[in-house]
């Protein structure tokens, strides 16, 4: 129980009063060009610029997508301006609002504004595919929309940051502690990531790396709120799909599911992944940071 404890907390240090948001759909091609980014709420900086045109070098926009309970604003406050940096286009939504919070409602209904996002991206920037770096379910819902919403076709690289790819131990029960947070028991989201939840069986079942996406998953071995932190793991070809424990790389990072979306150590991965044909390769992403 006190795990549990932990791992509620944890998951709750990040909730904020949610901000207004009728979620992006297909209508905001209507809005003038970039309009639907308006309906976001703050970004990241660095992210959702209207005017900005992917080149040659970084034909790929990039989609940032938050985890349970967070804002793109906060999630991805230090990765989205280090992307912008190095010349690429970023972009990020907020998603899945419910009473429980942002990123909490059903993740099938999230992954069909992530779609809607997509393609609002692609039409505006003129890009063919898009690449996604998400954080914990925000690494996993885009594999529900890359196998049943058509995104195999649209996404270049998935790379997930803890992701609960099999789901987690850790949040067992967790929408049934409503005096923990003000709508908890509403969190759809918070169901489906629970392992052996109908959802995560059926994101599962067969091929779990569908397409020619490349997958990369970054885990730390002290992730509190993914358990195991092995679950963010997926199966498929080596040439696909890369496995990484930040901790065979960085023995001496100790961070944990919520930090690591403000980790230099992870970050080197996520920039091998984007720069790079298939998924991150460790040993090199390791050897151009140093």
């Amino acid at each position: 129980m006190k795990k549990l404890l932990v791992s509620v907390f944890l998951f709750l240090v990040a909730v904020t009063i949610p901000i207004s948001s009728s979620g992006t759909t297909k209508e905001a091609a209507t809005l003038p060009p970039g309009g639907f980014l308006a309906e976001q709420g703050p970004p990241p900086p660095g992210a959702n610029d209207p005017t900005c045109r992917p080149d040659a070098d970084h034909p790929e926009p990039i989609i940032l997508v938050p985890g349970t309970f967070e804002t793109m604003e906060r999630n991805w406050a230090n990765l989205s301006p280090l992307l912008a940096a190095k010349g690429y286009c970023v972009y990020s939504l907020n998603y899945g609002f419910s009473n429980a919070g942002p990123a909490s409602g059903p993740i099938e209904d999230s992954a069909a504004e992530l779609d809607s996002f997509i393609d609002n991206v692609l039409k505006l920037t003129g890009a063919k595919k898009v690449s996604i770096v998400g954080h914990s379910q925000g690494g996993m819902m885009p594999r529900y929309y890359i196998k049943y919403l058509g995104g195999s076709k649209k996404v270049e690289d998935l790379i997930g940051l803890v992701p609960s790819n099999h789901g987690t131990t850790g949040v067992a029960g967790l929408s049934g502690l409503t005096s923990l947070g003000s709508g908890l028991a509403s969190c759809a989201a918070c169901n489906q990531q629970q392992t052996g939840s109908d959802f995560l069986g059926k994101l599962n079942a067969g091929d779990e790396t569908p397409g020619t996406v490349s997958y990369t998953v970054v885990a730390t071995s002290n992730d509190e709120v993914v358990v195991p932190y092995t679950s963010s793991f997926l199966s498929g070809p080596s040439k696909q799909v890369k496995n990484i424990t930040l901790q065979d790389y960085y023995p001496l990072d100790q961070i944990e599911h919520q930090g690591i979306t403000y980790d230099p150590n992870a970050f080197t991965f996520v920039f091998d992944a984007l720069a790079h044909e298939g998924p991150a390769d460790p040993e090199r992403a390791v050897a151009d940071y140093k």
